[in-house]
């Protein structure tokens, strides 16, 4: 299982359950990797998208203890979830929000993609900084990109040790 975030320059991920910043290169950057695979989020995180819909052409998994939708697949335990996408590849379930849900897959997550922008968001909630976090490395970063409002790079981190869910 991986994880994919946009983060600011202080590990920030969001403000008033609505993503820091708008940019155009992440947006595809996400697509590429979540299109046609599973996405697993927390029901504020579904609720934030447009029109609250689920992600086209993907799995969306959300959880979500006392929600009733049948667009999603719908778990509302961890012990529930954990069966979920024992279904699926491993190599294809993305979590992708929000702070809870990062914080909580984190550990059994063995990758996670990170968009850097270097910019503060004033964000009110936070992803780990897993450049403080000794299990982490980051084994890849692009080159810097500057779309002539942001600059930002795009990195890979892989966790090494990690948990079984």
């Amino acid at each position: 299982m991986k994880a994919i975030v946009a983060v600011d320059s202080k590990w920030g991920i969001g403000k008033n359950n609505d993503l820091l910043f708008s940019i155009r290169e992440d947006m595809k950057h996400f697509m590429e990797f979540t299109m046609g695979k599973v996405v697993v989020m927390g029901s504020n995180t579904l609720l934030s998208f447009p029109n609250s819909k689920p992600l086209k052409n993907r799995t969306n998994i959300v959880l979500w203890p006392d929600g009733n939708r049948d667009d999603v697949v719908l778990v509302r335990s961890l012990k529930e979830l954990s069966a979920e996408i024992k279904k699926y590849n491993e190599d294809d379930i993305f979590v992708v929000g929000g702070a809870m849900m990062y914080r909580t897959m984190l550990p059994y997550c063995s990758e996670v993609i990170v968009t850097k922008v270097q910019a503060n968001g004033e964000a009110t909630v936070f992803f780990e900084n897993l450049d403080l976090l000794k299990n982490w490395t980051c084994d890849e970063e692009s080159e810097v990109f500057d779309n002539g409002e942001y600059r930002f790079t795009f990195c890979v981190y892989h966790n090494n040790d990690v948990k079984e869910f």
